[in-house]
């Protein structure tokens, strides 16, 4: 994989910092939806503002994690919110 491809794949969620999926590859959106806070790729962070909006809307509503995916990822044990967040690339924060 060339460093070019490693910009262009985003595999931790620009929301909410979950590593794991890729949801943007080629500079365009996988539609991946993320296990932790919801989001959909291109729905609620194709912008800076509208990121930060659901970002801001889904920790002040206690960043619950989505239950609505049969088979994803749990939330572990010892999840911590904070640090997680501080895996969102600085030009998403």
């Amino acid at each position: 994989m060339s460093v070019e491809d490693e910009v262009e794949t985003e595999a931790v969620c620009r929301v909410c910092g979950y590593d794991g999926e890729v949801f943007w590859e080629g500079g365009w959106p996988t539609a991946a939806i993320c296990p932790c806070c919801g989001n959909e790729s291109d729905v609620g962070d194709a912008s800076v503002m509208g990121l930060r909006n659901y970002r801001g809307y889904w920790v002040g509503h206690g960043a619950q994690w989505n239950d609505s995916l049969e088979g994803r990822r749990r939330k572990q044990q010892g999840w911590d919110l904070l640090e997680q967040m501080a895996q969102i690339p600085s030009r998403w924060r």
